[in-house]
This record gives structure tokens, C-alpha cells and sequence, in this order.
């Protein structure tokens, strides 16, 4: 799938429309910012001081902002992660080379932020002595996990453009994925999500959202 044209947000990184759904792959108001804000400071680490070792599920790669802003968390605590990210529709690596994401966020970003993209799929790789890779190339809906997961990063398109993704069938895939404990974030707070998600099993906690947004959601397995 092509994914439309590179934009600036308003922090300077790169965001990507998406032709196909009309919205974007991440805030206008800041793309690294909000990835920083809902995945890494919120998931990241809120999990890492309880454990030298994380199993991250992230449900949609995007330009692989997410998975490239962890490697660096992981290299920087010491942690050792194993990180599987899901993606129906990648990106072109042609496209992901106008990504500003490299050239902001550091030496060791610029060494691995292409190879993440153009790594082969459904099979590990082990990225830097902290970070261990897989993307699978499948839809959510149809996803099979092997492993148990400690934190998800849940960062599908809106609701309004694939309502499917936020029903209970996929999200309750995500609920199983994880391990006791475990914990769901996203950047969404509509209250039907919330009621899933709460009906599922998990605790809700409304936590503060990045900028441009008032809430997002962090949802506590056990």
C-alpha cells in the first residue's frame, strides 16, 4: 500500500499520510513527542524498572518510529527486549528513507533505522546486544502470537478510519497476548474503547495525553 506524502509536525519530526484512510500515522502536533509520550514514558517506562528483560507487542509499524525511539530506550536502561511488531500494509523502504527520524534522534537511530525497515519478515534479528526484532506481515485480526507479551503498544489507525481494530475481537487478542500484569497503551481514549477494554478484564487508568490531545490510555492486565 502506498502511503501518501511526508509532512512536519509541529516538533519538527516526520509524520505520513495515509491515502488510503485520510489520516495521518502520527500527531501533527508532534510525532516523536507523542510516540515518547504514550508508548515509551507510559509503557516503556513504567514497565522497565521492575524488570532488566521486556517482550513488546506493537500492533501496527508504521514508519517505525516506535520500534527504532525503543531500541534507543532499551540500549539506554540496559534492558534487554524482545520487540515483534505487526504491519499488514508496510511502508516502501523508498519511502521510510524521507523519514527525519535518524537524523533527530541520534547516531545509533541513524545505524539501525533503515535496517528495521528493510530486515526480512516472520523472523528474528537480533538488532544490538539490547534489542531483539520481528515483524510479522499479517493483519491484527488474523495475527497468532507465540509468545506472552509485558507491554503492548496498540497504535492502529483511528477509530473512525478501521473501527474493526478497536472492537473486542482484536482487542481482545491483545488482552491474551499479555502476561499477568501486563500492560496495554494507546494514544485513544474514546470511552466505547474504554469499555472494551475494562470489559475484557483489564484495570483503565485515564493518564494525561501528549500535546494536542486531553487523555490517553494505559489498560492494566490483572
Amino acid at each position: 500500500m502506498k502511503a501518501g506524502h511526508v509532512f512536519e509536525t509541529q516538533d519538527g519530526s516526520h509524520s505520513v499520510l495515509s491515502e488510503e484512510y485520510g489520516v495521518s500515522y502520527h500527531s501533527k502536533y508532534g510525532a516523536i513527542q507523542e510516540s515518547m509520550h504514550v508508548f515509551i514514558e507510559s509503557g516503556f517506562r513504567y514497565k522497565a524498572p521492575v524488570s532488566n528483560k521486556l517482550s513488546i507487542l506493537e500492533a501496527g509499524f508504521g514508519t517505525g518510529l516506535n520500534a527504532v525511539l525503543t531500541l534507543l530506550e532499551a540500549s539506554r536502561h540496559r534492558t534487554s527486549v524482545y520487540y515483534e511488531t505487526i504491519e499488514a500494509f508496510p511502508l516502501q523502504a523508498s519511502e521510510a528513507r524521507l523519514l527525519n527520524y535518524p537524523a533527530l534522534l541520534g547516531e545509533e537511530a541513524a545505524e539501525h533505522f533503515m535496517q528495521l525497515h528493510e530486515l526480512d519478515w516472520d523472523q528474528p534479528h537480533t538488532i544490538t546486544p539490547y534489542f531483539t526484532f520481528r515483524k510479522r506481515l499479517s493483519r491484527l485480526e488474523e495475527a497468532q502470537y507465540e509468545h506472552t507479551f509485558d507491554i503492548v503498544y496498540y497504535d492502529a489507525f483511528a477509530p473512525g478510519a478501521q473501527p474493526y481494530l478497536w472492537e473486542e475481537p482484536v482487542l481482545e487478542k491483545m488482552y491474551n497476548a499479555l502476561g499477568e500484569g501486563g500492560v496495554l497503551v494507546t494514544y485513544c481514549a474514546k470511552g466505547a474503547v474504554k469499555r472494551v477494554l475494562k470489559n475484557l478484564g483489564f484495570t483503565i487508568e485515564a493518564l494525561k495525553g501528549p500535546p494536542g490531545k486531553r487523555e490517553m490510555t494505559r489498560a492494566v492486565k490483572g
